[in-house]
């Protein structure tokens, strides 16, 4: 299992959750196995949750010594749920997974890996599912996504929606805020300047609860989001680098 947390670690761990009383506790096991003998810390962020979810998680905070429970007062949504987590996160890298438990923790110290070994400017490894568990709606609503998005902001990610992404807390917390942000982080970090890279993950079965999403329901909010993306890149302006002196 994950060590107690360290008084600075190296890597804080946040999920987002939304009623998940019933896979958020094998889900925080998970992430513990996973990143046994490192530095973490492991955030979870409840949404406002109506179920157990809170009591589920501070019932295994005696076993998991490293996990950490966040609380949202009203529900208000995923994105403003990862950056409570990561306001709050006392780790220079920063690692999110969905709380529904189809992202696989064992994915997760590859990203961290990879983003280490790499520049400075190297802010953030994401994600890209394969052999996705998810229905063929669900999938195909997501391929058109993602091809209309990736064109439309030239972002070079095949898949946003994937959970699973590790960053550095600096550069996520120079990103202008605004709801449904985790879908836009590769364009927003392109945006700042960095450089952004991308790995396979596996993909699993949601095995309990029910999703918070529907195919409608995405596509409303991403026409809205990604004319928002777009205005917001458009009027960024480069400096070429800072000088002082």
């Amino acid at each position: 299992m994950a060590k107690s947390p360290a008084a600075t670690p190296d890597i804080s761990v946040v999920v987002p959750v939304f009623d998940e009383a019933a896979a958020a506790p094998a889900l925080a096991r998970e992430i513990a196995e996973a990143f046994a003998g490192r530095a973490v810390e492991i955030i979870f962020v409840d949404d406002a949750s109506r179920d157990k979810t809170r009591a589920v998680l501070a019932a295994l905070q005696p076993q998991i010594p490293a996990l950490r429970v966040l609380v949202h007062r009203r529900n208000a949504g995923q994105s403003r749920a990862i950056r409570s987590g990561v306001l709050a996160a006392r780790a220079p890298v920063i690692v999110t997974l969905d709380g529904d438990g189809q992202n696989d923790p064992a994915d997760a110290p590859r990203l961290v890996d990879l983003l280490a070994a790499g520049p400075a400017v190297l802010a953030m490894v994401g994600g890209e599912r394969v052999k996705r568990q998810d229905s063929r709606a669900k999938k195909v609503a997501s391929r058109i996504a993602n091809g209309v998005r990736r064109r439309l902001l030239n972002d070079g990610a095949a898949d946003t929606g994937c959970g699973l992404k590790a960053f550095r807390r600096e550069a996520f917390l120079r990103l202008p805020y605004f709801d449904h942000i985790h879908r836009y982080l590769p364009a927003m970090m392109l945006r700042e300047g960095y450089e952004i890279a991308f790995l396979p993950v596996s993909h699993r079965s949601r095995s309990a609860g029910r999703s918070k999403y529907t195919n409608l329901g995405r596509l409303w909010a991403a026409l809205s989001d990604l004319a928002g993306v777009m205005w917001l890149r458009a009027r960024s302006r480069d400096p070429g680098g800072v000088d002082e002196g």
